[in-house]
């Protein structure tokens, strides 16, 4: 905003903070006026004329047209120009590698999706990179190098310490000492690497239901269950990177599992995971059960469950809505935050119903009591945290008008 007298710093320094605020109301309300942006920053309409020329001529915005339909004469809109610069993001499962490709307004402009099946990997892990994120790259109609950063989304978290891969051995091919450094090697731009849940959280923040919230705790359940810890606005991801790891968490009404990274399972994975789910379902007696992968089985399952009110369809739910619970109960017992976000096919196919089960139960479990909420980020979750990651990451560089 603009500064006032006294206010400490440089005049380039001040022309670019105003700057930064005028790229950011365009990117938050689309094209506005030259008096709408004076407006909203404080500036003065000559230094509003002097920010948006200097704007243009630096390519960062556009003139796209007038305010036509409104009283008065017509004022020229402004908007951040889209093609300023590019950012990717990849979402990495077992069978498959999803790439995006967004604009910096944060339009995704290309997509491409790998398929990797089987326990071993039919090409080199930089090779599955390379290939997914030129196909999303040409589907967007640019080449490699118009891309300033990629954020890679896996399950698990490379230990800071050591560059491995941790918490994911359902992953083929990912576990080599040097797969990070041959990363660098072959893709020319900036390269962040971070777990899918966490990814979810930030997607969360920035567009969905934890937006303007600085402690929430993201609870995930598809593929596998885990968590997302969001702590004064910042993701806390732990010593190696395996902070939230909740799947692997020991809780009352499942059996003790020993040596979890090798069965890649824990108790509240075991109790309330997406693949316990079709089995409960079976004890409680219910014939009629979907095919399919165990992940879509299970979200399936909660969403018929949802929708009665009785009979053994609502005992699925009560019972998925109380081993939830249970895991929970221990997350905010120790972080005490103040919301709890709902994510992942098979909790968000319970929505309103599976919700207020979990919270009337975790009232009875837990003396902290965060607000439940369903996520509201539904089309590819973990790909549009990596790419708001990425964007974040690429502004902060390209909106510097400082330099």
């Amino acid at each position: 905003m603009a500064g006032s007298a006294g206010t400490p710093g440089t005049p380039r320094v001040l022309r670019a903070m105003n700057d930064r605020a005028a790229l950011d109301l365009l990117l938050a309300h689309g094209p506005l006026s030259r008096t709408r942006i004076g407006k909203l920053t404080g500036l003065s309409k000559p230094t509003a004329s002097q920010l948006l020329a200097r704007l243009e001529s630096a390519g960062l915005v556009l003139a796209t047209g007038t305010s036509e339909g409104r009283p008065g004469p017509s004022a020229q809109l402004y908007a951040v120009n889209p093609g300023a610069a590019h950012a990717a993001g990849l979402d990495v499962t077992p069978e498959r590698v999803l790439a995006a490709v967004a604009d910096i307004t944060g339009r995704t402009i290309g997509t491409y999706e790998l398929p990797t099946p089987g326990r071993r990997p039919s090409q080199p892990v930089v090779r599955q990179v390379t290939d997914a994120l030129d196909g999303a790259v040409k589907a967007a109609g640019l080449a490699r190098d118009d891309v300033r950063r990629l954020v890679i989304a896996t399950p698990g978290a490379f230990d800071p310490n050591t560059g491995r891969l941790r918490y994911a051995s359902h992953l083929p091919g990912w576990h080599s000492p040097a797969l990070l450094d041959e990363l660098a090697a072959a893709l020319p731009m900036p390269v962040e690497y971070e777990n899918d849940v966490n990814l979810v959280a930030i997607a969360e923040q920035r567009l969905g239901a934890a937006r303007g919230h600085e402690d929430f705790v993201l609870l995930w359940n598809e593929g596998g269950l885990g968590a997302a810890l969001v702590l004064g606005g910042r993701l806390h991801r732990g010593w190696t990177g395996g902070a939230g790891e909740v799947g692997f968490l020991p809780v009352p009404g499942a059996p003790l599992v020993r040596q979890v990274t090798r069965a890649n399972s824990g108790g509240y994975q075991e109790l309330a995971g997406s693949q316990a789910i079709p089995a409960l379902a079976r004890e409680l007696g219910i014939q009629d059960l979907p095919t399919g992968p165990y992940t879509e089985v299970a979200a399936t399952l909660v969403e018929r469950a949802a929708a009665v009110d009785t009979g053994p369809y609502r005992q699925l739910l009560e019972r998925y809505a109380t081993g939830l619970a249970t895991g929970l109960a221990s997350l905010v017992s120790v972080l005490d935050p103040e919301l709890v976000v709902l994510s992942g096919a098979s909790l968000t196919a319970g929505g309103e119903p599976l919700r207020a089960l979990v919270q009337a139960e975790l009232e009875e479990l837990a003396a902290s009591r965060p607000r439940l909420v369903v996520g509201d980020v539904h089309e590819h979750p973990v790909l549009r945290g990596a790419l708001e990651s990425a964007l974040a990451a690429t502004r902060d560089e390209v909106f510097d008008t400082s330099r």
